[in-house]
């Protein structure tokens, strides 16, 4: 089992996530964070710290789009270890539906 970054991270990103992660395993895109899956441990202490409650365990049904999606950009976007503030209007995009196809960015962000 690994942890998965859905659709509600995106244009939210909130980052209290990577403060509580163990390995280090949060990678950052210009709008949404992955997670690695071989090096998520399941420890689970990411998913109640997310505010937008966009983190799930790979073992709830249909995930494996986002299973994907996060192994995949895990590989190339830069590292992430330090919170940020998320943008001033990520509260306008909390619960929004739709978010990957209308704003999703490949482009990698920050890190650390």
């Amino acid at each position: 089992m690994t942890y998965v970054v859905v659709e509600n991270c995106i244009k939210c990103k909130y980052m209290d996530c990577v403060e509580v992660c163990p390995v280090d395993c949060f990678y950052e895109g210009e709008n949404m964070l992955v997670i690695h899956p071989d090096e998520c441990i399941d420890c689970g202490v990411c998913e109640p710290e997310c505010p937008a409650e966009a983190i799930k365990p790979d073992t709830e049904p249909n995930l494996d789009p986002w299973l994907r999606l996060n192994a995949d950009y895990s590989k190339t976007w830069p590292n992430v270890r330090t919170k940020r503030e998320p943008a001033p209007d990520a509260k306008d995009y909390d619960g929004r539906a739709g978010k990957l196809a209308a704003f999703f960015s490949a482009k990698p962000g920050e890190g650390d």
